[in-house]
């Protein structure tokens, strides 16, 4: 285990959403369940649709959907139906003081969640945020490796003066580095990553003592190309019982739908286990497509996305926009 801290290089957002490959690898045709490979820079997008009962609707097309940037409209050149592409998923665990009665709940049901979720390919990482946060398991595919670190998952809370900890929060009071953890799994862990990324978040969505604000851990996920599926688990005991003083879930579906994912409940009707597997069957029944953007400019800017279907009973769900970011050198 090793505890995560600001850096200067943290500080450096590493662009990925603008990938260039060798020009040599060849065009794929539009053959479902095919990897996108490209040849030019393009935008690649992950998109699931449902219609107005919220079931997945997984037998589109490309002449299916439009797509538009900017206003522009634009060409989709790349289109599959990824059902077996290799995920990336980084489970973030809320383990403050507010969430001190759930943290065994949520062991048992992410052991069951890597065991179900996790294929061949795939690889995972597990970080726990309280106080500050912790990387108790790095990217692996070992069921094995990903149970202990579950095994250390415990409660982090408290307070903080100048400098102490791996995240300096001046004076404030520490208790839920919520936005800090998202952004260092964004950018310390899935940037350098490639293909299918998600962050997987446990938490109330109460954010208390991060250095950083909600938008810059949105902005880090987007850089980084990474899904959010919030998971909004509320001990409301910890608030009252009346959830006074309590303002997290619109923080959370905010950051899951900016980034193209969405916020799911634990509640009487769903349980923690049923969530995951709802998490799971999205991750398997996923669009993916790409294009190559009439705007080349890589200035920096946001890039607004608007993906739709001809079906207007039909909603998809995408991330916003992407940073048209330069290519590393």
């Amino acid at each position: 285990m090793r505890t995560i801290g600001l850096t200067l290089a943290t500080l450096l957002i590493l662009p990925i959403v603008l990938i260039r490959l060798p020009a040599q690898q060849q065009k794929v045709e539009d053959d479902i369940g095919e990897p996108i490979k490209v040849d030019v820079d393009v935008v690649n997008l992950y998109c699931a649709v449902r219609n107005k009962q919220n079931a997945l609707i997984s037998n589109l097309e490309k002449g299916d959907f439009s797509l538009a940037e900017d206003g522009t409209s634009q060409t989709i050149k790349y289109f599959t139906r990824e059902t077996d592409l290799p995920l990336t998923i980084g489970l973030l665990v809320d383990v403050s003081g507010s969430q001190r009665n759930l943290i065994e709940i949520e062991r048992r049901a992410a052991s069951s969640f890597f065991s179900s979720v996790l294929r061949k390919k795939d690889v995972a990482f597990l970080i726990s945020f309280g106080a500050d946060s912790e990387l108790l398991q790095d990217i692996s595919g070992s069921q094995r490796a990903l149970q202990e670190g579950l095994n250390h998952l415990k409660l982090n809370a408290g307070f903080a003066g100048i400098n102490s900890g791996p995240v300096p929060t001046m004076n404030h009071a520490r208790g839920t580095v919520l936005y800090d953890a998202v952004f260092l799994a964004a950018n310390d862990m899935l940037a350098k990553e490639v293909g299918r990324k998600a962050i997987v978040l446990i938490t109330d969505g109460q954010d208390e003592g991060s250095t950083l604000t909600e938008k810059a851990a949105i902005e880090a996920a987007q850089k980084a190309d990474a899904i959010i599926y919030g998971i909004l688990y509320v001990d409301r005991q910890s608030y009252g019982g009346f959830g006074l003083g309590y303002s997290g879930e619109s923080v959370l579906k905010q950051m899951s739908e900016e980034t193209g994912g969405r916020m799911l409940q634990v509640d009487r009707k769903n349980t923690l286990e049923s969530v995951f597997d709802q998490i799971q069957q999205e991750m398997r029944t996923q669009y993916a497509i790409g294009y190559t953007p009439t705007n080349d400019k890589k200035d920096g800017t946001f890039r607004k996305i608007d993906l739709r279907t001809s079906n207007k009973d039909l909603k998809v769900q995408v991330r916003k926009g992407y940073y048209a970011l330069p290519n590393p050198q």
